[in-house]
């Protein structure tokens, strides 16, 4: 009886540790996860606010194409910029914002997919209390890779 005793303690104990276990998985889903690591910093002088870049297919003449992941921080968001063969984002995760110049701001969420015109003027990056996810995809990279251009103002962001 009391080796039943020990044993149905022990077997408890161990199904409570799994269940807290779980527990605090469950609790962390409701964060932003990524399946990528989360990269370089982006730098300054492209970027208003934090924004971490990560890539997956580098540069190469046989596939010219850039992939990468992409994790703007609540707020964070990139300067006006063009792409001479376009891009194409993928949200993956959180809640943004994505604008070509002289169309409205557009709301980007997770599921979207968003094709941004060759040589037309863009950005993209967070809402200003979600961060956001995305992959990037630019193809063609022999005409060029991204021409950087002045930041988003304050105004330019929050215009709704």
């Amino acid at each position: 009886m009391k080796r039943f005793m020990i044993t149905s303690l022990a077997f408890a104990t161990l199904l409570s540790l799994g269940c807290n276990k779980q527990a605090g998985k469950n609790a962390s889903n409701n964060e932003s996860e990524s399946i990528f690591p989360k990269g370089d910093a982006g730098p300054d002088e492209n970027f208003t606010g934090k924004a971490w870049n990560y890539g997956l297919v580098t540069n190469d003449s046989l596939y010219n194409t850039v992939v990468g992941n992409v994790y703007f921080e609540p707020g964070a968001r990139s300067n006006w910029h063009t792409h001479p063969a376009g891009q194409i984002l993928i949200i993956t995760d959180g809640v943004g914002y994505h604008q070509i110049k002289g169309q409205p701001r557009q709301t980007i969420r997770k599921g979207a997919v968003v094709k941004c015109p060759p040589n037309v003027e863009h950005w993209h990056g967070a809402s200003p209390d979600t961060g956001l996810q995305q992959l990037y995809i630019v193809p063609n990279t022999e005409k060029g890779i991204v021409q950087w251009l002045q930041p988003v103002t304050d105004q330019e962001y929050n215009n709704q």
